[in-house]
């Protein structure tokens, strides 16, 4: 076969190829707008309902009967209350990044009479990563904490897995905490972010959750509709060509 007849078969083939590609295309886009405005509608009500919850009055701590039923969409972020004795000496210190620069999250167990529950009590830096550098209660000393309910960080694509054998935290996990110190009873299966200073000194620093979310989803809809936009005119060019090309 000559070159000539091998590009006459070979132009319709890539012409249709690119076809298929770019309709393909198209609704890759288009599904990608979609799923970004469900998105917003998603990020819209979490932004409300946070705020909610963050300014309301505190409930008292949720009963251990009751921790098995607690789920994102109805609990995280709740404002609550518990009264204990806290665990100074069982004290976790969590990796973290903040507004503040890198520091730690130091977790504390509280014991109520319905079980513990851990406490961020707020970031410190590397300086006061060491309880004897601040001040704080004594274990025998009745406190009450109030702070937002929040579940149990995983680790993952962002987060690092925990290390205890080491000592080494990067996720706030509570049943992690609990296993690796000398914590008794049950364990609540969520902890608190402290909202107030609860010990005298300056460190830790309380009230510092992040309860601000980035908002970005529209733009990005906008995006991906401007790209199924583009792809539709470029489908559009090529069926032109072609149905000008066979007339």
């Amino acid at each position: 076969m000559s070159e000539a007849p091998r590009a006459t078969v070979a132009r319709p083939l890539i012409r249709w190829a690119l076809l298929g590609f770019l309709i393909a295309a198209t609704a890759g886009f288009i599904a990608l707008g979609v799923w970004q405005v469900e998105r917003l509608q998603w990020k819209r009500d979490l932004i409300a309902r946070v705020d909610a919850r963050v300014h309301a009055t505190p409930a008292p701590l949720p009963a251990s009967s009751s921790w098995a039923a607690l789920d994102s969409a109805d609990d995280e972020y709740r404002r609550v209350t518990a009264t204990g004795r806290l665990l100074h000496t069982q004290e976790v210190a969590v990796y973290a990044t903040t507004e503040r620069g890198p520091g730690y999250w130091i977790m504390t167990p509280l014991v109520t009479g319905d079980g513990t529950v851990w406490v961020n009590r707020g970031y410190v830096d590397n300086a006061h990563r060491s309880r004897e550098s601040r001040a704080r209660h004594d274990e025998t000393r009745t406190v009450s904490v109030t702070g937002l309910l929040r579940l149990p960080e995983r680790h993952g694509v962002f987060l690092r897995a925990n290390v205890p054998g080491e000592d080494r935290w990067y996720t706030r996990a509570p049943d992690e905490f609990s296993a690796a110190r000398d914590v008794d009873g049950a364990t609540a299966p969520f902890f608190i972010d402290a909202q107030d200073r609860i010990d005298s000194g300056n460190w830790p620093v309380p009230g510092m959750t992040m309860v601000a979310f980035r908002d970005n989803h529209l733009s990005y809809a906008m995006t991906w509709f401007g790209m199924a936009l583009l792809g539709l005119l470029a489908t559009g060019f090529v069926v032109r060509s072609e149905f000008r090309r066979k007339r």
